[in-house]
């Protein structure tokens, strides 16, 4: 069986894990609406609150945390030991993408819409080599409606942002190939991993026939489970969180393999990697307010700018 540390717990809905070359972790905790540090001897500090609900975070080029803010776009509530997202609140005006000093905590919003449209629940991003990075837009749901939603692209000095993929069905987790050429995206309630090849910075090739924005199906995910953020390692392995059936199940490049490593919470929602030759898998167990690590079978992709 594999060993599962608890390095920290009583976090208010841990997400983002993003692992620094000190040992520490630093995530973001959406039901708090503040981006926390996990020290390696399992103390934690206060880094930022942005307020909303900071969702997926990332290393810029310029060293600062880059985070999709979701504005606030679930309500809370207790499901015995487990905190739960449900709908959205009444109140909610959409997202942002915001620029925190990790030393500060200073807090910028880079963008909050694209094209006069409100960005409406930023959720996870990664950068490119090329300094701009990729993000989704989960959406909103509402007792009865559900936003339509997709993929853009931006820069990190806040000058570009664009709309390239549309439309997904509340696209979640997000991550490139080691290479840089491949985009993968997962839609959460579908289940189902997407790819696009990534000729230059910011654009893809579509791919003909049914495949969702024009993307190519990497895995669908059998019975009831959903995905939610993703990371990729060093062997392009696509690592995503899995709800429901709590875990990570990692799918190989071409789609053909699967393996799955549970975890005690059906609400992982995250994984990164570091530790000594980021051979560690560092994942967020959000129901029960946890972060873990336990070691993982290759070595983790070290992403641009960390």
């Amino acid at each position: 069986m594999t060993e599962i540390r608890e390095l920290a717990s009583g976090l208010q809905f841990p997400e983002g894990p993003v692992w620094l070359p000190d040992g520490s972790v630093v995530l973001v905790e959406i039901a708090r609406g503040a981006v926390t540090r996990v020290h390696p001897d399992g103390r934690t500090s206060l880094i930022a609150e942005p307020g909303g609900g900071p969702n997926g975070a990332a290393l810029g080029p310029d060293g600062k945390l880059y985070v999709a803010n979701n504005g606030g776009s679930f309500t809370w509530h207790l499901l015995g030991p487990l905190r739960v997202p449900g709908p959205t609140p009444p109140g909610h005006r959409g997202g942002r993408i915001e620029r925190i000093d990790l030393e500060s905590g200073k807090v910028e919003v880079l963008y909050d819409s694209c094209d006069g449209r409100p960005l409406l629940g930023p959720n996870d991003l990664v950068f490119d080599a090329a300094g701009g990075f990729w993000f989704t837009d989960h959406g909103t749901t509402r007792e009865r409606t559900r936003d339509r939603t997709g993929v853009f692209y931006a820069r990190a000095d806040g000058s570009s942002i664009r709309e390239v993929i549309f439309p997904l069905d509340a696209p979640n987790g997000v991550g490139l190939a080691p290479d840089g050429r491949r985009l993968y995206v997962a839609e959460t309630h579908t289940g189902r991993v997407w790819s696009w090849e990534v000729p230059r910075p910011g654009e893809i090739t579509s791919t003909p026939g049914f495949g969702a924005a024009g993307g190519t199906l990497l895995s669908g995910l059998p019975g009831f489970q959903l995905l939610d953020s993703l990371a990729v390692d060093a062997e392009g392995w696509v690592c995503v969180a899995t709800l429901v059936n709590g875990g990570i199940t990692a799918l190989a490049p071409d789609g053909s393999r699967s393996e799955f490593h549970a975890l005690p919470d059906p609400l992982t929602t995250n994984v990164c990697f570091g530790g000594e030759g980021l051979r560690t898998a560092f994942a967020t167990l959000s129901g029960t307010g946890k972060l873990v690590a336990f070691p993982w079978p290759r070595a983790g992709l070290r992403l641009a700018w960390s």
